[in-house]
């Protein structure tokens, strides 16, 4: 168990755990509030993100970040991470042992950062996090609950620069967690 996300970041930038490791320009930790009340958790850096080391910085993170400017969510109050740290080679889907490698590191930054809620963002957070068994098409926007956390399942931002009529569900499911927040 770390006692800080820095510590755990210095073990990050030194990881070797998997083949990841040896393409990647920065790991790519996590960023926002060490204490937020809600996470959201990706699948993994794509080549903006390697190259600025912070997670959702390119295409998708912006479209995250107009959704959150339109419902008055400020990013700076959330926490950002991804199943693993280091970026997949052309954008893949994190292999299952590259998710186990890192899975430490995600479970001890949210034992550091006691979210209320965790957005999932997509397939692979989902069946990384919650189990095989979750579908992101069944199990997006619908709360489930496990050790005292409440997860929200929904689309990745990626998904929706891909098909536009996903974008009004994720809208809505981030709408949940505004009504969540304010309860």
């Amino acid at each position: 168990m770390y006692e800080t996300l820095e510590e755990i970041n210095e073990e990050v930038k030194k990881c070797t755990k998997c083949k990841l490791c040896k393409n990647r320009t920065q790991t790519v930790f996590g960023k926002g509030n060490p204490s937020a009340r809600v996470m959201l958790i990706g699948e993994g850096p794509g080549v903006d993100e390697d190259i600025q080391g912070e997670p959702f910085v390119g295409k998708s993170g912006k479209l995250m970040n107009e959704a959150f400017r339109g419902l008055g969510i400020n990013r700076e109050d959330l926490y950002i991470a991804n199943i693993v740290k280091c970026r997949p080679p052309n954008n893949r889907n994190p292999e299952k042992e590259e998710a186990i490698a890192c899975m430490d590191y995600l479970r001890n930054q949210v034992m550091l950062v006691k979210p209320e809620i965790i957005v999932l963002l997509g397939s692979v957070s989902l069946k990384n996090i919650l189990g095989d068994e979750y579908g992101i098409t069944k199990s997006r926007g619908k709360w489930i609950v496990k050790k005292d956390i409440k997860y929200l399942p929904t689309f990745h931002p990626a998904a929706l620069l891909r098909d536009e009529h996903k974008k009004i569900d994720f809208w809505n499911d981030l709408k949940l967690v505004v009504d969540e927040l304010n309860k």
